[in-house]
């Protein structure tokens, strides 16, 4: 099939309103209003303007407003392709394997040697069954569209779908005039000159060392020296191929951005431009650089050779970008450093598993002659019965190892100061050390709103902005106000839960009594606290999802209607939302068991009642630490089987029950392009999921790695999988990302140095309030010999009678005596707390080993904090954000930009002078100089 170019030269007859709406655009285009780049100069000798396929004919025809003739009436052979730049559109009714040489991951236009940067899908309106009234003004925006990209120096070509013949893809094209003229508005960093610096060894090279990708996966690239771009110091950039001078991932960018900024319609004086509004409004289905499946990405797509960095160095930077990149440079930094951790904790766990059966307390709760004879009061009002305290026979095995807790919080430091560390070598090798001040763009959508006039106090000129200084108030009280709500919101559901547990312990009560000696292998389980802790657990995590599907919404509206000024502005707002939500929507119910629940219970004779009418929850004799490992496997566990599902799972079922549809309607070769449309979309948050679920994950690890020991492994196991199905995901399920400049991993940072301060509060307080640790060390120390015990040396026998205390059941009030009739000759019960005994002058009120406990408690969360803050600090002052070699780079890279760039136009400059002055001299010379005879 012969190529067609349109040309404007070749005009007769009437011009339609449509042509006169696409004439009225020919001088201008968005990134032009913006900034005042025209490329006239490259495009002088023809104006193209794009129409759809359905008007292009086979033959010389008068389409309203231009003449379309075949290739060779305008003076060119006939081919497949019109030689750019007199041509920047080619169309066609239909595509054959032909053209893309029957290779179905050509990425190029269909004359094999123009590559495809970016691709536009429509569907052709004339070819829909069910006509809408809108679609003539859909129509005239996309050619207004597509023709102010003309403009903008862009190439296209059209090609129909192999699969259904509606469906249009323009493939988009940015020649090396585009490329170089963006690059520097951009302020993009180009090669200048190969790195000469030497390696540098440091104290530290033996540690990050073991963060490295294996050269043997990946061979390291050679590194250059770069600078921001400009046309006019072209000749001084490492220039060897210019096919390759700007990789992919920058040849996307370039292009997105024009697209993000090329206008389509002006309506009432306000422009509206940008391809994310047209996608929005159905104009265009999708708009997406292409999957490469070429010899030098093979290591991202061969599923066999995924490692933590595979995806990092070399594929990464030049195929998805800096953004993705140090996420997964990121991610597989943090996983190396679990593994520290995994280790310990599964140490410490096996150390307890096996060292369990000897511990002198729970031996004296599984005793049937000591357990055995202590009858505990009922937990709840008329319908709990009288137990027996041998049922927490296995939960009183669990407890806390304080040296796990002190080893993962020095590794998370090393984790956060490492990481910095790490990140500015990234910085400075991927040449984002001044992103944010000189190459990240205003978002279009700030742009659109931009119709207040200000004085910018720095420049003292006029500029525009969408609010004035009381809107943005108003803009910021509403969102404040709006986070605010549903935070609150949050905290009822997890009040709403708090009263399930309290309502349906009385349930359990009554139906899972059992007998007072009960022996049976489910009593040894299945308690009424058990039951209601699971069921508990269940529903709440049930209730986090669903308001994590809401909120994730609200969020975003919140956010685009605070309307930030620049990608990383409203990503960092963004996250600080979503993050304020997840903590209170994930850690709610695990602070209330740590912090809440059984320390304001009362005794059997005064309980202290929720909302007047629900009495408080009390934990077990052993404490409410084997309930906030219940809670925290629950969900840390669901979590990661839910967002697997919905991740991984879903869109793998959907691009397979596409591809079957598929297979079944043609056999045909399907071009790369179409391929990637059947994909799914990736989304406009792209990597902000996985952020967070990595950092919510890292809350789970650290806030209470102290009552769970295994998490640090299950993040471990999990992350391992996470790579792997990140990187599958994103290269086989997903279109591909267009690719984005990042200079660090944003937000997260903080939130995790701020999640790694409080963790060290949580593991103290959980230690101290929850566990029964201390209780233990002051029996030990302090009651288990004189004054205050009986035993001749230091011991933990009768630990258990020392600190249950005893309750008269004839001190019980109607609302809350047993319904149960008490048997044999026992006129008391025992119940967790330190009181005096009935019939003591202080009967019912805390005793000395009350306080003296309290003390220690409070003793150690301060010592405890001091020690570990200590300690964190030293370290992250002992270890340099930025290494010695990365500072030598950054200012080796100055250097040369100040010598090659602006000395040479220095030396020109002088140059230019010089022949003036001598010339100079040379008429005044010549002036006074005496006739010669």
């Amino acid at each position: 099939m012969s190529g067609l170019c349109i040309s404007s030269i070749a005009t007769q007859g009437n011009f339609s309103q449509e042509q006169s709406l696409l004439g009225s655009q020919q001088s201008t285009g968005a990134a032009g209003d913006v900034f005042g780049v025209q490329l006239a100069s490259a495009l002088a000798p023809f104006y193209l303007v794009i129409f759809l396929p359905q008007f292009i004919p086979h033959s010389d025809t008068v389409v309203p407003g231009l003449r379309v003739l075949p290739v060779q009436h305008i003076g060119f052979s006939q081919a497949h392709h019109c030689p750019a730049p007199f041509a920047a559109l080619k169309l066609m009714r239909s595509i054959s394997p032909a053209d893309f040489d029957n290779k179905p991951d050509s990425l190029f236009f269909s004359d094999g040697q123009r590559r495809i940067d970016f691709v536009l899908v429509y569907e052709d309106e004339t070819k829909m069954t069910h006509k809408r009234s809108n679609h003539k003004k859909q129509k005239r925006k996309r050619q207004v569209y597509e023709s102010n990209l003309i403009n903008n120096g862009l190439q296209l070509e059209a090609t129909r779908s192999v699969l259904d013949e509606k469906t249009i893809f323009v493939k988009v094209h940015a020649p090396w005039e585009v490329l170089c003229t963006y690059a520097e508005v951009m302020h993009i960093k180009l090669p200048l000159q190969p790195n000469d610096l030497k390696t540098r060894e440091s104290a530290f090279n033996w540690f990050t060392s073991l963060f490295r990708v294996d050269e043997n996966i990946i061979k390291p690239e050679q590194e250059f020296f770069t600078a921001p771009f400009k046309r006019e110091h072209l000749s001084n950039f490492y220039i060897q191929d210019k096919d390759a001078f700007f990789n992919p991932a920058t040849r996307s960018r370039i292009v997105h951005f024009i697209l993000s900024r090329v206008k389509y319609a002006t309506k009432q004086n306000v422009k509206k431009f940008g391809i994310n509004k047209l996608l929005d409004t159905g104009i265009y289905k999708a708009a997406f650089p292409l999957h490469d499946k070429s010899a030098d990405q093979e290591c991202v797509f061969d599923s066999k050779r995924y490692q933590p960095y595979s995806l990092v160095f070399l594929s990464t930077l030049k195929y998805y970008g800096e953004k993705i990149g140090i996420y997964f440079a990121w991610l597989g930094f943090y996983t190396n450093m679990l593994i520290v951790a995994a280790v310990v904790g599964v140490g410490c766990f096996l150390y307890g598993l096996f060292m369990k059966d000897n511990c002198t307390w729970s031996q004296e709760v599984c005793d049937p002659n000591i357990g055995g004879n202590i009858i505990m009061c009922p937990q709840c009002d008329k319908v709990c019965t009288y137990w027996n305290l041998t049922i927490t026979c296995e939960s009183s095995k669990f407890s806390v190892q304080l040296l796990l807790l002190l080893f993962v919080f020095w590794t998370v430091t090393l984790f956060l100061e490492f990481w910095k560390r790490r990140q500015a070598e990234l910085e400075y090798e991927w040449d984002t050390v001044e992103y944010l001040e000189q190459e990240e763009q205003i978002r279009p959508e700030y742009e659109a709103q931009c119709t207040h006039v200000v004085v910018n106090e720095i420049t003292q000129q006029e500029e525009h902005v969408p609010y004035t200084a009381c809107g943005k108030c108003v803009r910021i009280t509403l969102c404040t106000s709006a986070v605010f709500f549903w935070i609150l919101l949050i905290i009822a559901s997890v009040i709403g839960i708090i009263v399930y547990r309290l309502s349906v312990f009385l349930v359990f009560s009554a139906t899972l009594p059992g007998h007072i000696n009960g022996t049976q292998t489910i009593r040894k389980y299945l308690t009424p606290q058990t039951a209601t802790s699971v069921t508990a657990s269940i529903i709440s995590f049930i209730v986090i999802m669903v308001l994590n599907i809401v909120y994730e919404k609200v969020a975003i509206l919140i956010t685009d209607f605070e309307l930030p000024r620049t990608q990383t502005e409203y990503e960092n707002s963004l996250t600080t939302k979503m993050f304020l939500f997840q903590f209170v929507n994930y850690y709610s119910s695990c602070f209330y068991i740590a912090f809440f629940k059984g320390k304001f219970v009362g005794y059997p004779g005064n309980p202290v009642y929720w909302l007047g009418k629900y009495r408080n929850e009390e934990c077990d004799p052993g404490g409410c630490l084997l309930e906030l490992t219940t809670q925290l496997a629950i969900i840390v566990g669901g979590k990661a089987i839910w967002n697997n599902i919905q991740e991984v799972l879903l869109p793998w079922v959907k691009n397979l029950i596409g591809r079957y549809c598929a297979d079944a309607r043609s056999e045909k070769i399907v071009p790369r392009w179409e391929q990637d449309y059947h994909l799914q979309p990736i989304g406009k948050l792209g990597l902000f999921y996985e952020y967070l679920e990595m950092v919510i994950q890292f809350g789970f690890v650290t806030l209470f790695v102290a009552s769970f020991p295994l998490a640090p492994l299950l993040a471990l196991i999990n992350n391992m999988l996470e790579i792997r199905l990140d990187a599958w995901k994103l290269t086989t399920q997903f279109r591909r990302m267009v690719p984005q400049k990042a200079q660090d991993i944003g937000a997260w940072q903080p939130i995790m140095q701020g999640i790694a301060i409080l963790a060290v509060v949580t593991n103290a307080m959980i230690i101290a309030f929850t566990s029964d640790m201390i209780p233990r060390l002051v029996y030990y120390w302090s009651f288990s010999v004189p004054p205050y015990g009986s035993h001749s040396s230091y011991t933990m026998k009768g630990y258990i009678n020392n600190t249950l205390s005893v309750f008269n059941i004839s001190d019980f009030k109607n609302a809350s005596k047993p319904f149960s009739p008490w048997f044999g000759n026992h006129t008391t019960c025992r119940y967790r707390d330190f009181r005096y005994p009935p019939g003591h002058q202080h009967q019912y009120e805390h005793n000395i080993y009350y306080w003296h406990v309290i003390a220690a408690k409070l003793a150690f969360i301060i010592v405890m904090e001091h020690v570990i803050y200590f300690v964190k600090f030293l370290i992250s002052y002992i270890i340099p954000d930025v290494s010695q070699e990365t500072k030598s780079k950054v200012k080796r890279e100055k250097y040369l930009i100040q010598k090659i760039l602006h000395e040479n136009d220095l030396k020109v400059v002088k140059k230019t002078i010089g022949k003036i002055a001598d010339k100079i001299i040379e008429g005044v010379d010549s002036t006074f100089r005496p006739k010669t005879e």
